[in-house]
């Protein structure tokens, strides 16, 4: 399932293994839709993974680890971009989402509540979640122990929590 996967990295870039994928997403209604954020690209793929398609877009830069979807809108999505595969912090240490209403290519920088100077924490694989209520409220966790929740599908952002050590996953559930 790696067919339109192109890693520089690695000795044939386009070999069928090999490619480090950080992370896939879905949106439950459109389970033939793959998102994926991997070492250096965010992918999309509209026939369940048989062939993918870079959407990097105008990111700042397209490494990263998490990626995840919209729960009502499964045109949107959210990347935290970081400088490099060497560099784990936020561009000019500014944390910042970014969200994609078109399903990639598109994307916007989503900055109120997140810090932005001399931030230079990471977001992991595992450590970004979207719950299902309507507005939709995403969730991320820092490797420098901060957990972040916005209410309103990334518009804004505040601290739910400081001080933890790395966090490494955050999942969202709905009591009922």
């Amino acid at each position: 399932m790696n067919r339109g996967l192109r890693s520089e990295q690695i000795p044939n870039p386009t070999a069928e293994v090999g490619h480090c994928v950080h992370r896939i997403a879905m949106h439950r209604a459109r389970p033939n839709v793959l998102f994926m954020q991997k070492h250096w690209d965010v992918m999309r793929s509209d026939d369940a993974g048989e062939s993918w398609r870079e959407v990097s877009g105008n990111l700042p830069t397209d490494f990263g680890f998490p990626i995840d979807v919209h729960a009502h809108e499964p045109e949107t999505i959210y990347v935290v971009p970081i400088k490099s595969d060497s560099e784990h912090y936020p561009p000019a240490g500014k944390l910042r989402v970014y969200r994609s209403k078109s399903g990639g290519n598109e994307w916007e920088a989503l900055t109120r509540g997140l810090p932005q100077a001399h931030c230079y924490v990471n977001v992991l694989r595992d450590a970004m979640s979207v719950d299902a209520l309507d507005p939709c409220g995403l969730y991320f966790g820092t490797t420098g122990g901060q957990v972040y929740g916005s209410a309103d599908a990334g518009n804004s952002w505040e601290p739910i929590v400081r001080d933890l050590p790395s966090v490494v996953s955050v999942e969202a559930q709905t009591l009922p």
